[in-house]
């Protein structure tokens, strides 16, 4: 399979078998912020945790065994360091991974 991960409504081939429900934490780059520029930080950041996370799920279908993985959840929120005026995207994702039989 050339494509291992799948987003919301992508579904993996029907000819693979469920094997559970897993959980990966990731994380976006951390970046100066400023109070004006919440989108357009939003946007940047999200990109790269998308990548991220893909990257996460991709390592752990690997990890245990598994052809492919279904994101069903995600949760993203907002991180900050007001001392170093840093923000970053924490983001919580769901998944069900499939093995080819």
């Amino acid at each position: 399979m050339t494509q291992v991960v799948y987003w919301r409504q992508d579904l993996p081939p029907l000819s693979e078998q469920l094997e559970g429900e897993h959980e990966i934490d990731a994380e976006s780059p951390h970046v100066h912020y400023s109070f004006g520029d919440r989108e357009a930080m939003w946007s940047q950041c999200y990109g790269l945790l998308q990548k991220r996370s893909e990257e996460r799920v991709k390592q752990e279908v690997l990890r245990l065994g598994g052809s492919c993985a279904h994101i069903v959840e995600e949760q993203i929120t907002t991180k900050t360091d007001d001392a170093a005026a840093l923000s970053w995207l924490h983001g919580r994702f769901r998944f069900l991974m499939y093995t080819h039989p």
